[in-house]
């Protein structure tokens, strides 16, 4: 997998996404999602890493980026970044996406590409469309009970809401149970204080 021709620069912020190739689905069942969160911890390290060998007391050391936020679904993923040291997206994207590519193609008996060309990327160019990426991640899962929420003036907040935090693929779950392993929220800025605030947040969005 070819690394992007574009940069990033270090202490900014990015939105990343990407879907798979002809709008596949690229996570099939639980295994797959927890492969992938497992890829995207172990791979943020500036070490040189054999999966086979990796434990659960596996020490980082130095990580590559900071993840803020992440929504896994059926067919595509999100993350919103930040560029720690030069060069630190492109390797970890680099590293995340190969690494569960050859686990797929293996798991599944397939060739091939599995994305839809290399990662997008959004440069996150104000404090307000930050704040905002943070909502708009973590409501992804409302669109797998309705599509068509933002439309739907009849929709059900409560059973949405429900769904949306209960949802084990969205780092929204490590905002609630202040229990931080993927995401270094240290290194954004704190918009919500307490887990109630991104509930709060998250109905506003919901509730327009």
């Amino acid at each position: 997998m070819a690394l992007r021709k574009e940069t990033f620069a270090t202490g900014e912020f990015y939105h990343l996404y990407n879907r798979g190739n002809d709008k596949k689905i690229i996570f099939k069942d639980k295994k797959d999602y927890e492969h992938f969160l497992f890829l995207m911890y172990v791979c943020n390290t500036e070490k040189s890493i054999e999966l086979r060998y990796i434990s659960k007391s596996f020490n980082r050391g130095e990580t590559l980026v900071d993840i803020g936020a992440y929504c896994l679904m059926p067919n595509h993923f999100h993350i919103l970044i930040h560029e720690k040291i030069e060069g630190g997206i492109s390797k970890y994207m680099h590293k995340l996406l190969t690494a569960y590519t050859m686990y797929f193609n293996k798991r599944y008996e397939r060739t091939g590409k599995l994305y839809e060309g290399v990662f997008k990327s959004k440069y996150v160019n104000s404090d307000k469309y930050l704040k905002y990426l943070y909502s708009y991640i973590h409501l992804n899962p409302a669109k797998l009970i309705d599509i068509n929420w933002k439309e739907n003036k009849g929709r059900d907040l409560k059973k949405l809401l429900e769904y949306i935090f209960s949802y084990n693929y969205s780092s929204l779950k490590e905002y609630i149970d202040q229990n931080f392993k993927i995401t270094n929220s240290i290194a954004f800025p704190n918009y919500f204080n307490k887990p109630n605030d991104h509930k709060n947040e998250l109905f506003e969005w919901l509730n327009f």
